[in-house]
């Protein structure tokens, strides 16, 4: 399976915005975006005019970025939300957010969606009381997402304390290390920095 093996760091530099990659990092002096700011690169300091299609590509970069998508895979995810009813920009923003390992990363189970994604490929939650392993299976309104009962006491679950940040599609209960998706994520609770109508944009030329 191809992934992304370069410094994450580097990404959000490239974006010019924090991507919250590195977990707790992200929010201490360490970050690269506090330390270095610009583009990585030879030819950082230059500056260029963007074109319409500069915009529409960093929007969809940094999308797939935010939540760690290579492209065939965003361009099916973006073909679903294409097909469904409603608007596709908002529709593609939902399938993304419904995917198996950003839950388990909103839930408060992980510190970035690169250690949820590891999490849910070992093997460690069940869901709807079956072995899930597959990061970018789609959850629907209604499943339940359970720490096995092998994995509980293995960090980061044996000290998991409840969280503030997680949205209000989502329900979390720390003493029964267990999360449910209690409605689908409208557009108002993805709180991402992110142009989705540039990107339909782009994917409709």
């Amino acid at each position: 399976m191809a992934k992304y093996t370069d410094a994450a760091c580097r990404l959000c530099r490239r974006e010019n915005d924090k991507l919250f990659l590195k977990g707790d990092r992200c929010y201490s002096n360490k970050c690269a975006m506090v330390r270095r700011k610009g583009a990585p690169g030879q030819n950082q300091g230059r500056r260029r005019k963007e074109s319409e299609y500069g915009r529409q590509l960093r929007a969809k970069q940094k999308t797939k970025r935010f939540y760690g998508v290579l492209e065939s895979q965003f361009r099916k995810t973006y073909d679903r939300a294409e097909k469904m009813p409603g608007i596709t920009g908002e529709n593609l923003l939902q399938l993304l957010e419904r995917r198996m390992d950003n839950v388990v990363y909103r839930l408060g189970f992980a510190e970035s969606r690169a250690q949820a994604r590891q999490l849910v490929t070992h093997g460690h939650f069940d869901v709807n009381g079956a072995r899930l392993d597959i990061a970018s299976a789609t959850l629907n309104e209604g499943d339940v997402i359970t720490v096995r009962e092998n994995s509980r006491k293995l960090l980061p679950f044996a000290e998991l304390e409840a969280s503030s940040m997680v949205p209000k599609w989502l329900e979390m209960n720390v003493d029964q290390l267990s999360g449910k998706v209690v409605s689908l994520p409208s557009r108002e609770e993805v709180d991402l920095n992110v142009e989705e109508t540039l990107i339909v944009e782009l994917y409709s030329k």
